[in-house]
């Protein structure tokens, strides 16, 4: 196995937790949207992913705002992948730590959970309009993320409520490799 692809059991694991939060407990059963949440917790478990997108002098970037720029500097495929990278960070955060965005930052009272929202569906509809080769099955899907971020993201605290409620169980911590 390399370094950068995660253990088949942790997408296992994660597959059917989100397949459950979805299908089950809140009737939506769409495959591939199913699939990409997936796929985004999957790799957001690495925290180098999750700080993937980076500037012109290779600079991490940990802020939206700053990604924000960065995205609308590039053009093409690039620029796709940047927004849809931010729509995943914004989409990761509400969803899974949305209490990481509600509490004081350098002693601002400022709800950044909303910022996120709105960053997070504007970009994926921008990156849904970002023409790439024909066809283009990913345009649509970033549409859809862009529509029905909200219920996204509230699936996710769901995946994440059902992977604590698990926790006891299986004697596992918290996920995340360096």
């Amino acid at each position: 196995m390399s370094p950068n692809r995660p253990p088949e059991a942790l997408t296992r694991f994660f597959a059917g937790l989100t397949e459950y939060a979805f299908e089950t407990r809140m009737g939506v059963a769409d495959t591939r949207l199913i699939d990409y949440l997936t796929d985004l917790l999957v790799r957001f478990v690495r925290y180098d992913a999750l700080l993937s997108l980076r500037n012109l002098t290779g600079q991490r970037l940990d802020a939206v705002a700053n990604m924000l720029l960065e995205a609308d500097a590039r053009i093409g495929d690039a620029r796709r992948k940047a927004h849809r990278h931010i729509g995943d960070f914004t989409l990761f955060w509400t969803g899974v730590y949305p209490e990481t965005l509600r509490s004081a930052r350098h002693g601002q009272q400022h709800d950044y959970f909303q910022d996120y929202c709105e960053h997070g569906k504007r970009a994926y509809f921008i990156a849904s309009t970002i023409p790439q080769g024909e066809p283009d099955d990913e345009a649509e899907l970033l549409q859809r993320l862009s529509h029905e971020f909200d219920l996204c993201a509230y699936g996710l605290g769901e995946v994440r409520r059902e992977w604590e409620r698990r926790e006891p169980e299986t004697g596992a911590g918290p996920i995340v490799l360096e």
